[in-house]
């Protein structure tokens, strides 16, 4: 009984956690509520009241008149904070996904990831010469020590906002202004590949949808080959190099979503794809059928299957060696006859393996 509670446990993981969203909810338990979201049981937020408790916690819930709504307002003051007592030369009050995270929020070679969220700078916002990045995509094993993409305000005349690729490349520039006392949305979508990864940001104004930054790359490097996985981090981590620059400061910030996959499978498509990708575009729930889409990179022997809540095999739908492209088959219950309920769906290959959830209305 152990294992077959251990077995749904897990595969409820796989499916449940396809979309991970945080929203503020109102004043108070704000760690707890940013931990249950990114790793529950563990600390995913780096603040410097290691020697700065005075002050209280440095991330706190206020609501937006712009909004509408709560929203997540980051605090870092440029004495006495720190980088949690580690480094001095630097400060941080960050959020982040990492290894205690669930495997939904870890980008593994291969996926693809979507992380949206949003963020606002006051006005006058002061950042440092070298670096204040407020959203990172960060490396982990290997090769990890300097991010992938940082969003990263610049001091200058006039100040910039500057995507900058492996710590070294700037390969979007504006101006800082147009983010201001400003509330802006950001899409960025990544294909995670040492060498052929695909990579896009898009942030526009939440008031009228329009663009203020635009970079898309379909061959670049999104992950180091030995690098394990990638997540994010959001907030304010700055530099102390010439603190006369700075001033206590804030970033408001909410709406963040982290999904794994594409949607959409175009199966005309004629090029061979770069990704595997599994999906039930429609309709879930169904009854009596539904269609399943699928890509794969290479040939290789495909398993489709078919999974009830125990763990038990129902239906196998695809057994035999497949050519690389767009697949798509219809399950149907006419023949098959399954009661009502949730079931999974597996595709594996001889180096992948992707679950997801169904269900069946009667």
């Amino acid at each position: 009984m152990k294992k077959i509670f251990l077995l749904i446990q897990f595969l409820f993981s796989i499916s449940y956690y396809a979309q991970v969203m945080l929203e503020a909810n109102g004043p108070g338990n704000t760690y707890e509520l940013i931990n249950s979201k990114f790793a529950p049981g563990y600390d995913v937020v780096e603040n410097p009241e290691c020697v700065h408790s005075q002050f209280g916690r440095h991330i706190s819930e206020i609501w937006d008149d712009d909004l509408k709504k709560y929203v997540f307002e980051f605090y870092i003051h440029v004495n006495p904070d720190n980088d949690r007592c580690i480094n001095f030369d630097r400060q941080r009050v960050e959020i982040k996904t990492y290894e205690s995270s669930p495997d939904n929020l870890k980008g593994v070679q291969g996926e693809t990831v979507t992380y949206k969220w949003r963020f606002k700078l006051p006005s006058g916002f002061q950042p440092s010469t070298s670096f204040t990045h407020i959203h990172q995509i960060k490396a982990v094993g290997g090769d990890d020590g300097n991010p992938i993409f940082t969003l990263t305000p610049r001091k200058s005349n006039p100040n910039k906002m500057e995507l900058i690729h492996n710590n070294s490349t700037k390969v979007a520039v504006v101006n800082l202004s147009l983010f201001e006392n400003t509330w802006v949305e950001c899409i960025e979508t990544i294909f995670i590949h040492p060498t052929n990864g695909k990579y896009s940001l898009i942030i526009k104004k939440v008031s009228d949808g329009s663009v203020i930054l635009s970079y898309s790359n379909d061959k670049l490097l999104t992950m180091r080959a030995d690098n394990t996985f990638i997540r994010p981090k959001w907030g304010i981590y700055r530099s102390l190099d010439h603190p006369e620059d700075l001033r206590d400061e804030t970033i408001r910030l909410n709406d963040f979503s982290i999904s794994e996959g594409t949607t959409g499978i175009n199966l005309n498509r004629k090029e061979i794809p770069q990704e595997f990708i599994l999906e039930q575009n429609y309709p879930n729930p169904f009854n009596p059928e539904t269609q399943i889409h699928y890509s794969l990179p290479f040939s290789d022997h495909v398993s489709i299957r078919i999974f009830d809540l125990l763990g038990k095999e129902v239906v196998k739908l695809v057994d035999e060696y497949q050519n690389a492209g767009f697949h798509s088959l219809t399950f149907s219950n006419k023949i098959e006859s399954l009661r009502s309920g949730i079931y999974f769906y597996r595709l594996t290959t001889g180096e992948f393996t992707k679950t997801k959830k169904m269900i069946l209305l009667q």
